[in-house]
């Protein structure tokens, strides 16, 4: 067993986000400006524009969560009841529950095993002919295989939305994560790699994709971007004319004070995604020789942010003779005694759990099964979602939410190693 004297010290971690004096002058000329909320507000524009220039993106609009900028792209697609998106199965729930809420079917794809991201040359079984779209999720901060479902996508004419969340910075071929698709999400929750408390942005360079978010962000109105102009800041919250509303919509603009902090935290993303990066690329180096530990593998056209740090864990290459689940739960327990932030993220894939294996949806049956289809939806089947199941039964995060590997300096990474190492030269002690 691990001795009882803890590896990593006490008081040595770095919480997350980190909170500079500019990014509070930020916030208090918010504050001061005693303008609070509104589309055209100083700090929002301000984070859009410099967002917009940061990706890379023409259009870019701030929303209140990732979550409602995810539903923001479902609804610029025009997908609807009966529809269906294609996702993969190991994603946070907020990816399939933004199909939901426009009433469409979410259908799961299983992971490529090494990249934890869906699995291109499993997308074309999926699609029929109700399929309206794909969301490759960037999962981590890696970036999916977003060449070949391009070409899927143009073969069925269908929509390509990537859910960047977690992907600040991530890039595919030299090029950002954000602009490889028709439409693109990010969150900006506090856990993120650019954090503001709660927030997101929808990005296009779409115009007509761009329209129709922009009016579905605030109340269906038949907003325009040329409103701007008829805005005076001496009355920020007074746009001058009447608004009707022409299609579905719902409240998702963010107030002025997490996009001042969002502007403010943009400026030093740059910096954290690189330490980040020099965190990653130590622990893999560290602990690729290491028996049971199977460090994140990032492909040669690829550079990730590393929003979480994945372990795989081999129980037999560790000389353990136990279930990949009860092997991470000790190991889990083990690095956590020794002073490790780390923790599990996500324990099944999304359609094995209950709300989506049994297709609850919204009354009477919808979106699964209702007048809008034919014939319903099929039931999930455990089956297609192996190596999904197979990588979360066998994996564990290095870093929490509140103390990820971004934050953290180097001096930490070496502690982990030696506490890993120690766990592991005794891991059989643990059964």
């Amino acid at each position: 067993m691990p001795s009882t004297a803890k590896t990593v010290p006490d008081g040595i971690h770095t919480m997350w986000p980190i909170i500079t004096e500019d990014d509070k002058k930020q916030v208090m000329e918010s504050l001061e400006s005693r303008i609070l909320t509104g589309p055209y507000g100083p700090q929002l524009r301000g984070a859009e524009t410099e967002f917009a220039q940061w990706v890379g993106a023409k259009h870019c609009l701030m929303t209140n969560s990732g979550t409602a900028a995810l539903h923001m792209a479902v609804e610029a697609a025009q997908v609807g009841p009966g529809d269906e998106v294609i996702l993969p199965s190991f994603t946070f729930l907020a990816t399939a529950l933004a199909v939901l809420h426009n009433n469409a079917v979410p259908v799961f794809v299983d992971i490529d095993p090494d990249t934890f991201n869906i699995d291109p040359s499993k997308i074309k079984a999926k699609i029929t002919p109700r399929t309206k779209a794909v969301i490759a999720v960037h999962l981590h901060g890696l970036c999916a295989d977003i060449d070949p479902i391009k070409e899927i996508c143009a073969r069925h004419n269908l929509l390509l939305i990537e859910d960047a969340a977690q992907a600040h910075g991530a890039t595919y071929k030299g090029r950002k994560a954000g602009t490889l698709g028709d439409m693109a999400i990010f969150s900006v929750q506090a856990s993120k790699n650019l954090p503001c408390g709660e927030g997101g942005f929808f990005v296009t360079s779409n115009d007509a994709l761009a329209d129709r978010a922009n009016k579905m962000r605030l109340f269906g109105q038949d907003a325009s971007f040329e409103d701007e102009k008829l805005i005076n800041l001496n009355w920020p919250i007074d746009r001058f004319r009447g608004f009707e509303s022409i299609m579905g919509g719902w409240q998702y603009l963010p107030g002025e004070l997490p996009a001042a902090l969002t502007r403010s935290q943009l400026r030093a993303l740059d910096a954290h995604n690189e330490n980040a990066r020099r965190n990653g690329r130590f622990l893999t180096e560290q602990l690729k020789d290491v028996p049971g530990l199977i460090p994140p593998r990032i492909p040669a056209d690829r550079e990730t942010v590393y929003h979480k740090f994945r372990l795989r864990l081999d129980p037999a290459a560790a000389g353990v003779d136990a279930p990949p689940a009860v092997f991470r739960d000790k190991v889990l327990a083990a690095l956590q005694a020794e002073g490790v932030e780390c923790c599990l993220w996500e324990t099944k894939p999304l359609p094995l759990q209950k709300y989506f294996a049994e297709q609850t949806g919204y009354g009477r049956g919808c979106p699964y099964n209702c007048a809008h289809r034919s014939e319903p939806a099929p039931k999930p089947q455990p089956e297609d979602y192996a190596n999904a199941k197979s990588l979360l039964d066998s994996s564990l995060v290095l870093g929490s939410h509140s103390y990820p590997i971004i934050a953290q300096s180097i001096e930490v990474m070496e502690y982990y190693v030696k506490a890993i190492k120690k766990v592991f030269s005794g891991v059989k002690n643990l059964f």
